[in-house]
């Protein structure tokens, strides 16, 4: 349980900024930091297990029959990334509350930190494929929204909908691949999974399923060729960029490919791939960092290259290449956090991050210089700082691996070149911002020193880079030993985290590039015009050209020859459709007719047909006189509902009759608004197509029931009869089936009811419409009120009242239940606004319908996580006898709860739709009231 309140506190604590906010800045972010720093002292209460090689585990039931369980595991790689998830997320927040400017609303800020924090958390702990895709595409729509935090700038904008158009069709792929891989493995278990990595490789479509998967690692990585997004996301702030470049976001898709690793390496595939992709990425990322006059662009190509050698690293697939890259991935994170940080800085106090402008700035923060140095030589990989141990152990592999034959000294070259460009943009990063001579004027604002507790963060991260630089073994050794077994699910092999390895081959290429770098920078001036010699790129235009003229036209184009504005052209496509694919079933059958005889016919369900077929037939003939057609329509829905009486489905009639009568009243409130003709606009040509549409719809409906209905079949209602009693406590099986067997999906109807009524409510809400009353052609009645109905009006609501109840409690074992229980109710007070007037209605149910719809929903949702205390799966009904005084012993059931909260989101929602129709106002009468 623990494990899963660490996931939860982020969530849990979102709306704490929120609340906050109004005491303060200061309150604000000490009311955010207390779920990540709850959550650091729940995860080290579970280190001394973990790093001894244990694996924590929660799981619960959440939707066995499609495999998706919530269930998380917590172990020596989850560990690690929760570590770097939760402490930086800590020391971000700490930061974020100086560097966000008093106009920036910090509530919503640090609100969205926390869920993208909580999505993060999951992703790394979850033990179920599926709900790791769930949490992975959480990331994705939270990174969005911190992106795009300032909405009210295009380029934040435009680099938020770039980052999530990307990584979500990179997590699309990805949801193909383990979908795929769920099938192949008979499970989505991630222990399961990674099991079954011989069965996996040896599968035919183990190259499918590696492509998708590697689709979405790559996208949400920026790897290449998708490393365009992660740039333009650098209009975000810069404590979003600090946290998404070093613990989360695209440390999301290195995790996945130490995640799945024991199931997916180990073959020709798996190395070309990931190592040649991140091979170039590296390269790439490297060269182009140097060129970049922004800071945070600087950075933004580093964290690519770095990211590229990381896959690298993975698509060696050699164990002690695995270790290497674990060790990195926590290196980078320490050392990139506190130079955005420090970039941060930078752009805070002088108002910019471009480089051809800043100068000598050592002078005006000399901490701040000092901090930025080392945590520039860590990224640079110099000597007794972090990044040095775990750069040479990547070019100890670049050098030891033989995987390309005799070609393989092409990794330890590139790599080598690579670094080369590493030295000199952390060179540049450090000379041309600190050092040089001072420039003041030529800057937006006088620069000066940060505050301290501003600085506090990045002197904690700067701290780390030193002591894992002198001291590895003391401060991660035991950390990336746990890691690392986990990752190789086997035991570790033999390395050394010593500050000195003797003079061997990948000491002496650290230097070589040490001093090839230094010397690139010497000739940046000289290198910067070969690189503004190549043709220039400008990504963000190129990816907007290529989603306007592909997506955008295209879809323009289908649209149009789509949709023409013709409802009956809608409808034809869409009954011919449907034709279409049932006659695509039936095609291959040799004859229609099953051999099982079908039922006589009986003259009382000859004469409802033939009622219903005369009266449809009519109400198309009669289409223009609406109130006639509305009419013959409800005979229509009151013959469906003898229909289903007569064949003993009552509970269907109930629900059938109901819904026509609260039908019947939208529309006839509908029609009152609309002219009583309807324009004569059909063309010879649309009554052909039209009747041969409808013909053959009617034809291919009865031949698919002939069909059907003459062949034998195997039905599941004998299991519902069979437990209706045993395991929901009700012999009304309709109902059980409703709130107990299927009882997630009644919960989904009434939700999406509710979203529904909601909807309209705000469509018509204010609604102003021309008076029907002006049109010449009617003679509309003088009296509004009629008495006949405000006297039989009287009577009903007492007596609907009553009805309802009867029949609410009968539902369980008789036909009945909430959801008609609900339609009646709703009848009788709709009625009410009919018969008197919305005024005096209005003064006697002064209710709002929004929170009984809530309250309905809620309840039926608080009804099936209950049923979780007790161990059982969602929505599970318990039921048992009871002695109550007077009423003696009486059988209930939690299916009752679930059917109140049916029962109160019908009612909120059928009068929330009803009742605001009544509210609508002419345009004449709304300006006479206002005179």
């Amino acid at each position: 349980m623990l494990l899963a309140l660490i996931i939860l506190l982020p969530f849990i604590g979102v709306l704490l900024p929120v609340w906050f906010h109004r005491h303060g800045r200061t309150a604000c972010a000490w009311a955010t930091a207390l779920p990540p720093a709850l959550g650091l002292v729940l995860l080290f209460s579970q280190a001394p297990a973990v790093l001894a090689g244990e694996v924590r585990r929660f799981s619960l039931n959440w939707i066995p029959e499609l495999g998706l369980n919530l269930a998380f595991r917590l172990d020596g790689l989850s560990f690690l990334f929760c570590l770097l998830i939760l402490a930086i997320g800590l020391l971000v927040i700490l930061y974020g509350r100086y560097y966000l400017s008093s106009d920036d609303p910090m509530g919503k800020f640090f609100a969205l930190l926390l869920l993208f924090m909580g999505a993060m958390l999951g992703v790394v702990t979850a033990n179920n494929l599926l709900l790791l895709v769930l949490f992975w595409e959480a990331t994705s729509l939270s990174s969005f929204l911190l992106i795009s935090y300032w909405n009210g700038r295009s380029d934040a904008r435009r680099g938020a909908r770039m980052a999530l158009t990307v990584t979500g069709a990179g997590g699309l792929a990805m949801l193909a691949g383990v979908l795929l891989l769920g099938h192949v493995v008979g499970s989505f278990d991630l222990d399961v999974v990674l099991a079954s990595g011989e069965l996996i490789r040896e599968h035919a479509w183990y190259p499918v399923i590696l492509v998708l998967i590697l689709l979405g690692i790559f996208t949400k990585s920026a790897q290449f060729p998708f490393h365009f997004w992660l740039p333009h996301a650098m209009s975000a702030p810069t404590p979003v960029s600090s946290y998404l470049h070093s613990a989360t976001m695209v440390k999301a898709g290195v995790f996945l490919l130490a995640r799945l690793y024991p199931a997916l390496s180990g073959t020709e595939l798996w190395f070309i791939l990931v190592s040649m992709v991140g091979l170039i990425t590296m390269t790439l990322g490297a060269v182009t960092a140097l060129f970049k006059h922004d800071l945070k662009g600087l950075l933004a190509y580093s964290t690519i290259s770095h990211l590229g050698l990381v896959t690298l690293l993975f698509g060696l697939d050699t164990r002690l290449a695995v270790v290497a890259a674990l060790f990195h991935i926590m290196n980078h994170a320490t050392f990139k956090a506190s130079l955005f940080m420090a970039v941060g800085i930078v752009d805070h106090e002088t108002g910019t991050r471009d480089m051809r402008l800043l100068s000598g700035l050592r002078k005006y923060m000399p901490m701040t210089a000092m901090l930025g140095l080392i945590a520039a030589g860590a990224m640079a990989g110099v000597p007794l700082l972090n990044g040095f141990l775990s750069t040479e152990m990547f070019l100890g592999e670049a050098v030891a691996q033989r995987v390309l034959g005799g070609w393989s000294w092409v990794i330890p070259v590139v790599a080598v070149f690579a670094k080369v460009f590493s030295v000199a943009y952390s060179i540049r990063f450090i000379h041309s911002v600190f050092y040089g001579p001072s420039q003041p004027e030529a800057l937006p604002k006088p620069p000066h020193e940060a505050p301290f507790f501003m600085r506090a963060p990045i002197l904690i991260l700067v701290g780390l880079c030193l002591l894992v630089g002198i001291v590895p073994n003391l401060i991660i050794g035991p950390l990336l030993a746990a890691a690392a077994t986990t990752t190789l699910a086997s035991p570790l092999p033999y390395y050394s985290l010593a500050i000195w390895h003797g003079w061997n081959l990948p000491l002496l290429m650290s230097m070589v590039a040490m001093v090839l770098g230094t010397v690139a920078y010497l000739n940046f001036a000289r290198l910067l015009r070969l690189w503004e010699r190549l043709p220039a790129v400008n990504a963000m235009d190129a990816f907007e050209n290529f989603v306007h003229d592909v997506v955008i036209v295209r879809a323009r184009q289908v649209t149009g020859r789509l949709e023409n504005g013709s409802l009956q052209h809608y409808l034809s496509l869409l009954i011919l459709g449907t034709v279409v694919v049932a006659a695509s079933g039936l095609w291959g059958l040799e004859r229609l007719n099953g051999g099982v005889p079908l039922s006589a016919l009986d003259p009382p369900s000859v004469a409802i047909a033939l009622i219903m077929m005369v009266t449809a037939i009519y109400s198309a003939i009669w289409h223009h006189e609406r109130i006639a057609a509305l009419m013959f329509l409800s005979v229509v829905g009151l013959g469906m509902a003898l229909i289903f009486a007569r064949f003993s489905a009552p509970d269907l009639a109930l629900t059938q009759l109901s819904v026509e009568i609260v039908t019947i009243v939208l529309l006839m409130l509908i029609l009152f608004l609309l002219p009583p003709r309807s324009p004569n606009d059909s063309t010879y040509a649309h009554v052909v197509r039209d009747g041969l549409v409808a013909t053959s719809a009617g034809i291919g409906v009865g031949v698919l029931a002939y069909t059907v209905l003459t062949r034998p079949q195997q039905t599941i209602s004998d299991y519902f009869i069979q437990n209706s009693v045993t395991g929901g406590g009700g012999t009304n099986v309709v109902n059980v089936i409703l709130v107990d067997f299927r009882g997630f999906d009644t919960f989904g109807e009434i939700t999406v009811m509710a979203i529904a009524a909601i909807g309209i409510f705000g469509l018509l809400d204010g609604m102003r419409l021309f008076d029907p009353k002006k049109d010449p052609n009617v003679q509309w009645a003088s009296d509004k009120y009629p008495l006949l109905l405000l006297i039989l009006n009287m009577p009903v609501l007492p007596l609907a009242l009553m009805v309802a109840v009867y029949i609410f409690l009968r539902g369980h074992n008789m036909p009945g239940g909430g959801f008609i229980a609900g339609l009646i109710v709703a009848i009788a007070l709709i009625l009410q606004y009919l018969a008197n007037g919305l005024r005096w209605s209005n003064n006697r149910m002064q209710w709002d319908y929004h929170p009984l719809v809530g309250a309905g929903v809620l309840l039926a949702g608080l009804t099936g996580l209950g049923s979780w205390s007790f161990g059982a799966p969602f929505l599970t009904s318990a039921h048992d006898h009871f002695h109550i005084p007077l009423l003696g012993e009486i059988e209930l059931a939690t299916a009752m709860l679930f059917d109140i909260g049916v029962f109160l989101a019908v009612v909120g929602a059928t009068l929330l739709i009803l009742a605001n129709l009544g509210k609508l106002k002419s345009l004449d009468t709304a300006s006479e009231e206002n005179r």
